[in-house]
């Protein structure tokens, strides 16, 4: 920006400033000041300090009304803005979704072997049906066909109570029946 201002500063008749010496002025008050305080809200990061402080002086640029103002210095309305800016640009950031790393990546497991959630079906499947046919019912309907409560108590034809009941006593029950769960629970 410097260099721009000052081949434009060169040629602009002595005793009238252009809009470009007066932001190159206003960069030169204001702009270490300014940045400094941007560096604190974006904590420490140089880079989005130094984007945050260009979007700035572009602003104070877009609007040379700010320049006339009834203030003895630009400096609060700068700060004001680029800390608007700082907090836009936060939002911003946060209503996007996080990126994934590469380490996530690779400890995600692989979706191409199945043999373990088959294996486990087949020992949930041989559970559910060492259990009495009141227990096995409850489970359906509670877990396999996602009913409530009240609404299993009325297929059953049972009160909501016995519902609750049955369905502790199976879990119990298949949880027991399942291999390595007695491992599982004491750690």
């Amino acid at each position: 920006m410097t260099t721009a201002s000052t081949a434009i500063t060169s040629s602009a008749p002595t005793g009238q400033r252009t809009e470009e010496q007066e932001l190159a002025e206003l960069q030169r008050v204001h702009g270490p000041a300014l940045f400094h305080f941007l560096l604190g809200l974006t904590f420490g990061d140089r880079q989005r300090a130094e984007d945050l402080l260009q979007e700035t002086l572009v602003r104070a640029w877009q609007h040379p009304e700010a320049f006339g103002g009834p203030y003895e210095s630009m400096r609060p309305w700068l700060f004001t803005v680029g800390r608007r800016l700082a907090i836009d640009a936060r939002r911003s950031r946060q209503a996007r979704p996080a990126e994934v790393s590469d380490g996530v990546l690779a400890a995600t497991p692989s979706t191409g072997d199945h043999t373990e959630s088959s294996a486990a079906a087949i020992d949930v499947r041989a559970a559910v049906r060492s259990l009495s046919a009141e227990h096995q019912a409850v489970l359906v309907q509670i877990y396999f066909r996602g009913l409530g409560v009240n609404e299993a108590a009325e297929v059953l034809g049972i009160p909501p109570g016995t519902v609750k009941s049955r369905s502790h006593y199976a879990l119990r029950a298949l949880g027991r029946a399942l291999p390595g769960y007695a491992g599982a629970q004491a750690a």
